[in-house]
């Protein structure tokens, strides 16, 4: 199961409980009279057929006891679940409250061990009475491919995993270059300590911190946009691994301005001005990268409101 989905499906919610509320709706009449429920019940195959990719299909009474057995594809739920105690499942509260039709948040199936979601339109009588509750349990995995094909197995979707799987493999392998430049930068000078020069120690550092900065974008790149993995605070991860990169180069050209001070002030301190050149540059850096986390900290704040 991946948290990516989980985001997924809450930014489509809507979209397919009004589809699956639709579809429900157009073989089963919300309404009833003289509380005739065996009509209802008989609908129930050709409601099927029109969501094939359910997981079940089934109904409940007013109290939540299931009085139908579930009909679904799948040999281990087909015919079982009929005198089953609901009542306790937040999509018959909600329903029995809010006599709409309503799509629970994704759970854990206790049957199929996978990630669902459950529809559940309500039936009443003449006099708002609830009489019954239809359900239609579904896999997350399969509402993402009905209302959001993009964000499982499309063309496109299983493309741009190629495509990233690729970069993040060439990256990977810049940044173990990187590595190897910068750790024989200074093992060839062995155990003679005398011999070491500050300089390619500098060069060294540089060459390794440029190595972690490329290899922190590759694991954030491979584990969200191939694994579809998302870390702590998800809503605002993509601009967590800008900062983390740009905080990365930072810190290298911070080095290499340390390194051109102490050469020009020993060598030629005439070339001094391009140190202090250097500097502002990071300081102008510093000061862009502030006011780009200021002003992405209201954003975050409303995303994660809304969630």
């Amino acid at each position: 199961m991946k948290i990516k989905e989980i985001e997924e499906y809450a930014q489509v919610r809507a979209k397919a409980r009004a589809y699956l509320c639709y579809i429900i709706g157009r073989h089963i009449s919300q309404t009833i009279i003289n509380g005739d429920i065996s009509t209802v019940l008989a609908k129930l195959e050709p409601l099927h057929e029109s969501i094939p990719t359910a997981e079940a299909i089934y109904a409940l009474d007013g109290k939540g006891i299931q009085i139908t057995e579930n009909i679904s594809k799948d040999k281990k739920l087909q015919g079982i679940g009929k005198g089953e105690d609901r009542s306790d499942r937040a999509y018959y509260y909600k329903t029995q409250r809010e006599h709409r039709c309503t799509l629970t948040e994704p759970y854990p199936s206790n049957l199929s061990n996978t990630m669902v979601v459950t529809a559940s339109f309500p039936i009443v009588d003449e006099n708002d009475n609830l009489i019954s509750i239809i359900c239609v349990d579904i896999s997350l995995a399969n509402i993402l491919r009905m209302v959001h094909p993009s964000s499982i197995d499309s063309y496109s979707g299983k493309l741009s995993k190629i495509a990233y799987t690729a970069f993040s493999l060439a990256l990977a392998g810049v940044s173990l270059l990187l590595f190897v430049k910068g750790v024989t930068a200074f093992l060839h000078f062995g155990v003679d300590f005398t011999a070491i020069d500050i300089n390619e120690m500098f060069k060294a550092t540089i060459l390794l911190t440029l190595s972690l900065a490329i290899f922190d974008l590759v694991k954030a790149i491979f584990e969200e946009e191939v694994l579809g993995k998302e870390k702590k605070g998800a809503t605002g991860e993509g601009h967590q691994t800008m900062i983390r990169f740009l905080g990365s180069i930072i810190i290298a050209l911070s080095i290499e301005a340390l390194m051109l001070v102490f050469k020009f002030a020993l060598t030629d301190p005439a070339q001094l001005v391009y140190a202090v050149y250097l500097i502002s540059g990071v300081a102008l850096l510093l000061v862009s990268l502030s006011v780009y986390v200021k002003f992405i900290q209201p954003r975050l704040k409303d995303t994660e409101k809304m969630n």
